[in-house]
C-alpha cells in the first residue's frame, strides 16, 4: 500500500506527539511520513530531528499557509496516494486501511473523507465530508452533532475536509494541486470542486480521526471568519456562473448581518477587501478552468436548498 502521510505544521510542538504515534500505530503502516513545517518557531524542526529522525522534514522557513505546504510535502513523495492530516489530529489505527481499500477499489474516485470527531468529546461530529450549495457556502456535513451513527455507512459526499483525508496523487497534481493564493480555509473544498468538474469522485468511509480543530489559527493575522470570507468570494469568481448571482449576493447579505451580530464584522469586512486584489486573477483562473473541465458547473455542484430548514448550517449546540 503506497501512501505517503503529509502533516503541514505550523508552531504544532505541542500536538505533534499524539498525531504522529497515531501516524506510526496504523494497522497497515504509511511508506513514509513527512512533516512540512511552515517556519514555526516553537521548536518543532528541531524537536522533529531529534525525537523522529524517521520523519521526513521539510522546513519552509516561513508561513506560506496551508496550501504551500501541502502542495509541497505531496511534490516531495512519489506514492500512489498521500493522506493529508492536520497536527491537531490523531487517527484510529484502522484509518489507512479503511481509507486505502475504498480508493483502491475505486478507480474514478480521487479522495476519501472520513469521519472527523471532535478530540476533546468525541461524542461530538466535526466533519463527515464538505456539501457546497449554489449560495457558494461550504457545509461541513454534520458539524456540532451528535455521533448517533447516521454517518457509519460508506458513501459519497461533494469533497474532503483535508485536516484528514487521503487523496490519488497523480490526480491531485493534474488539477494543479491546491490553490496556494487561498493560503488557509476552503483550500480543501476549492480542490475538491477542481477534481470533480475534472470527473473525479470523492468517497466517505466512516474510519475516526479525531481533530480539535483551529489547533494554530488564533495565531493568524487575519481571523478565520475573514479567510472564510476572502477564499468564498475567490472561489465563486473562479467558478460560478452570473445565473447563480442571486443565491450568492442574498448569503453574502446574510453574512453581513450575521457578522454584524455576533461581533465579526470588522474580520468579514477585512476578508472581503484583501478577495479584490486577486479577482483579476481568478478571472483568469475562471477562463482556464471552463476550458479543460470534464462536466460543467451545474453538474459539480447540485442543485441543494440554499436557505430555509433543509439548506443545513450548523446548530448552535450538538443535538
Amino acid at each position: 500500500m503506497s501512501t505517503a502521510a503529509v502533516v503541514p505544521a505550523w508552531n504544532g510542538r505541542g500536538w505533534l506527539p499524539a498525531c504522529l504515534a497515531s501516524l506510526y500505530a496504523q494497522d497497515v503502516p504509511f511508506t513514509e511520513i513527512v512533516v512540512v513545517d511552515n517556519g514555526s518557531t516553537d521548536g518543532t524542526v528541531a524537536w522533529l530531528e531529534r525525537e523522529h529522525p524517521r520523519v521526513r522534514v521539510l522546513a519552509l522557513g516561513r508561513n506560506t499557509g496551508f496550501a504551500v505546504a501541502a502542495n509541497r510535502g505531496i511534490d516531495a513523495t512519489d506514492t500512489a496516494y498521500v493522506a493529508l492530516v492536520n497536527t491537531d489530529v490523531e487517527l484510529e489505527p484502522d484509518w489507512h486501511r479503511r481509507l486505502h481499500g475504498a480508493l483502491n477499489a475505486d478507480p474514478a474516485a480521487a479522495a476519501v473523507a472520513c469521519k472527523m470527531l471532535d478530540l476533546a468529546d468525541p461524542r461530538v461530529i466535526y466533519d463527515t465530508g464538505d456539501v457546497l450549495r449554489r449560495d457558494g457556502v461550504c457545509e461541513q456535513r454534520g458539524r456540532f452533532r451528535r455521533d448517533d451513527g447516521r454517518y457509519d455507512e460508506d458513501g459519497e459526499v461533494f469533497a474532503a475536509c483535508a485536516g484528514a483525508a487521503l487523496y490519488r496523487r497523480d490526480a491531485v497534481l493534474a488539477v494543479g494541486g491546491f490553490d496556494e493564493r487561498f493560503f488557509a480555509y476552503l483550500e480543501d473544498v476549492d480542490l475538491g470542486l477542481r477534481l470533480r468538474l475534472a470527473g473525479w469522485r470523492c468517497l466517505y468511509v466512516p474510519a475516526v480521526a479525531r481533530h480539535a480543530g483551529g489547533g494554530s489559527s488564533d495565531q493568524l493575522a487575519r481571523p478565520v471568519p475573514g479567510w472564510v470570507a476572502r477564499n468564498t468570494v475567490l472561489m465563486v469568481v473562479k467558478a460560478w456562473p452570473v445565473r447563480w448571482a442571486g443565491p450568492v449576493l442574498y448569503r453574502q447579505l446574510a453574512w453581513l448581518v450575521h457578522a454584524g451580530r455576533g461581533g465579526t464584522l470588522r474580520a468579514h469586512l477585512g476578508g472581503l477587501a484583501a478577495a479584490v486584489p486577486l479577482i483579476p486573477a481568478m478571472l483568469s483562473a475562471r477562463r482556464r478552468l471552463r476550458a479543460g473541465s470534464a462536466l460543467s458547473i451545474v453538474d459539480a455542484v447540485p442543485r441543494t436548498p440554499w436557505r430555509g430548514p433543509r439548506a443545513g448550517g450548523h446548530p448552535r449546540s450538538a443535538a
